[in-house]
């Protein structure tokens, strides 16, 4: 399987439980993101994601972030485009937007 890296602008959601003000590292795992097919929104997946913030900083709850997420799927594409809201499941929840593909110098990525 090809490894696919979208840009989004993420915001995590709010802890329902009055905590210490939790973080989540940069390069968390164990997070999956939820996306519906661009071209057949009736069709949806759950993607196993790296997420990681745009200047190494903790990711934090109710706090947009500029990140990159890294999906191992080759059917990703279908899913991900510029535009393409999503959701995140796992120790966190939240939703964001992709901005862009990450594309490298040996093609994309």
């Amino acid at each position: 399987m090809k490894r696919f890296r979208f840009r989004a602008l993420v915001t995590l959601d709010m802890p329902t439980i009055k905590s210490s003000e939790r973080q989540y590292a940069s390069g968390a795992r164990g997070l999956m993101v939820h996306a519906r097919r661009i071209d057949q929104p009736s069709c949806d997946k759950y993607f196993p994601a790296t997420i990681a913030e745009e200047y190494g900083l903790p990711l934090r709850p109710g706090k947009r972030a500029v990140v990159t997420i890294t999906v191992v799927d080759d059917q990703a594409p279908a899913y991900f485009s510029p535009g393409q809201a999503f959701t995140l499941w796992g120790q966190c929840g939240g939703h964001g937007v992709v901005t862009r593909r990450v594309f490298t110098d040996f093609g994309p990525s």
